[in-house]
């Protein structure tokens, strides 16, 4: 009977849904999906045509029939635009999807207009029914409506063929049959003069030729697979959260990574998690409070409690979870580090070693550089019968008066500039060494023109210290070196010398020596004279001041003195 080829057609396209339902993927084109539902629908009308007992039955059941007959053409061309991969504008899309609903809202009318069908009977045959329609204005436009989309979808696929590289000659081969058995199932039976419709089978074998299409496609849809893959079960973790904070999902890692996530409910709020509040709400936190720089701000370690050195490292990535351009939510991301923080870790230790002997071969330079300077102020101390120790005891002197200089530091003095003066102190005599013998070594008190000669050894001094350190780095030692040895015997009422300088065109650190080197002399014993009492020394730096001393020094030498005269007390001449 011709009921039971309806009823077969129908059960064969419902069966064939159900077959797409469980091959389903969501990187499916949602116009295949569309063409799955729509065909059971039609085909279903055909069933109930056959069973209509009434004109107003069989209407009902033409609607199911034009249900597909209207919207299928409409979604199979546009799976095949989608599938040869050529984007149709959203408003043409809208446009022509109108037009259909228009098409199908005049045909829900017949019976109640003429627009779709002037007049419709019912005429029934001993093994069929046959709905006898006299088409309207309107179901012309809905033949004009199925060339339009054949048409559209042919070019479309002959062009995909010849063309377009990037599209799988497989598919646009597979894609040209629901075209061809949609047009023979319209056209055959009406040619044949068949009492049933042939558009129901070609249905099916359209349908049967999409899930070919929808294999083919899942096999060049391997990006999708392998990102889906990967982001289940792929090294790095992925949690989801909406902006109050509650759980939206996250795949296989992050739940190793962070077992709590297990007994996290979706749409529960992670604020109610306690282990979880040092990890995600702080990551979260830190973010909305922070989120310029959101990469690496934190590093979470999941600890191996029976082998540390298996402990896992992940690196912290928020960023906003976007539906479209509208910000949803927040995105975790943790990245397993392990391998790079290991790598930081021993390049760390490696440069602190490296470090550390640098440090130590550069100070065991700078230790032979000052046994050299020391070596050489020596030799020229041995020389001068008069100042045996005077380098040791005035190195000694300057330190104590650099140290009450720095207690409260109003000079605003840095840490280096202090440590260049206490190191540049024994240099302050090395002109000596350009002094003849016998007026070094005179036994008594120099003559005037013996003592004009002496009084070079200032600028002799700064001359060898120039050559000593010309070749080093370290300018700023140079020239407080320089300086010391230049000028300790400056006076700040000008009447020092080499040059004669006054207040503050005198360096400073020449001034804090000339204390040190003035003071030393006083209250040591000399060829020429005894020492002097610590009373008469102070009394005559104390007069000093402000004529031979810097005034603004005095206070540091008043607090040093006790110092000076508890150290002179235990030095032997």
């Amino acid at each position: 009977m011709i009921i039971t080829y309806y009823a077969t057609t129908f059960l064969l396209s419902v069966i064939f849904s159900i077959i797409y339902v469980f091959r389903w993927k969501k990187h499916f084109d949602v116009n295949i999906t569309a063409v799955f539902i729509l065909i059971p629908l039609s085909n279903l009308g055909q069933v109930l045509m056959q069973l209509a007992k009434t004109p107003r039955e069989a209407l009902l059941a033409n609607h199911f029939i034009y249900v597909g007959g209207i919207f299928l053409p409409f979604f199979i061309t546009y799976t095949i635009f989608a599938l040869c991969g050529h984007k149709v504008n959203t408003v043409i899309r809208g446009i022509l999807f109108t037009v259909n609903c228009l098409l199908f809202g005049a045909e829900l009318s017949a019976g109640l207009t003429g627009l779709f069908y002037k007049n419709v009977t019912l005429k029934v045959e001993p093994d069929h029914v046959i709905l006898v329609k006299e088409y309207g204005p309107v179901h012309t436009l809905f033949y004009v409506m199925l060339g339009v989309y054949l048409l559209a979808g042919l070019a479309e696929i002959i062009y995909s063929l010849i063309k377009k590289r990037q599209v799988s000659k497989k598919t646009a081969f597979l894609l040209l049959w629901p075209e061809i058995f949609s047009v023979l199932g319209f056209f055959g039976g009406r040619l044949t003069g068949s009492a049933v419709e042939l558009i129901p089978l070609g249905f099916v074998f359209s349908q049967i030729v999409c899930l070919m299409i929808v294999e083919q496609v899942s096999l060049y849809h391997t990006s999708d697979m392998v990102i889906e893959t990967m982001v289940e079960r792929g090294e790095n973790g992925f949690i989801t959260f909406d902006f109050n904070k509650c759980y939206l999902g996250s795949n296989y890692t992050a739940r190793e990574i962070l077992p709590s996530l297990k007994e996290l409910s979706v749409d529960e709020s992670v604020e109610g998690k306690e282990e979880l509040k040092k990890t995600v709400v702080h990551w979260i936190n830190h973010f909305v409070t922070d989120h310029s720089d959101t990469k690496n701000k934190n590093l979470y370690i999941k600890k191996d409690p029976e082998n540390p050195e298996n402990d896992k490292m992940y690196s912290i990535q928020l960023d906003y979870l976007y539906n479209g351009k509208r910000k949803v939510g927040y995105q975790i991301i943790l990245e397993d580090d392990t391998a790079d923080q290991n790598y930081i870790r021993l390049l760390d230790n490696y440069n602190t070693e490296l470090e550390e002997e640098v440090k130590k071969k550069t100070q065991r330079v700078v230790e032979m550089h000052d046994n050299l300077i020391m070596s050489m102020a020596t030799m020229v101390e041995s020389r001068d019968n008069s100042t045996g120790g005077h380098i040791r005891r005035t190195s000694v002197g300057v330190k104590l008066l650099i140290e009450e200089i720095m207690e409260d530091n109003r000079l605003h003095l840095s840490d280096e500039f202090c440590a260049d003066i206490i190191k540049a102190a024994p240099m302050h005599d090395l002109g000596k060494i350009a002094v003849d013998d016998k007026i070094l070594k005179k036994a008594g008190r120099f003559k005037p023109g013996e003592f004009e000669e002496m009084k070079k050894h200032a600028a002799q001094g700064a001359k060898i210290v120039h050559e000593i350190l010309k070749e080093t780095d370290d300018e700023s030692f140079k020239i407080v070196a320089e300086n010391v040895a230049h000028y300790h015997h400056e006076r700040v009422d000008g009447s020092g010398y080499p040059e004669g300088l006054k207040g503050d065109e005198i360096p400073l650190e020449a001034r804090i020596m000339a204390i040190a080197d003035v003071y030393d002399a006083l209250v040591s014993k000399r060829v020429y004279k005894e020492k002097m009492s610590f009373e008469e020394a102070d009394k005559i730096i104390m007069e000093g001041m402000g004529k031979h001393f810097d005034e603004s020094l005095k206070e540091y030498y008043v607090k040093a003195r006790p110092k000076l005269e508890a150290y002179y007390s235990k030095v032997e001449d």
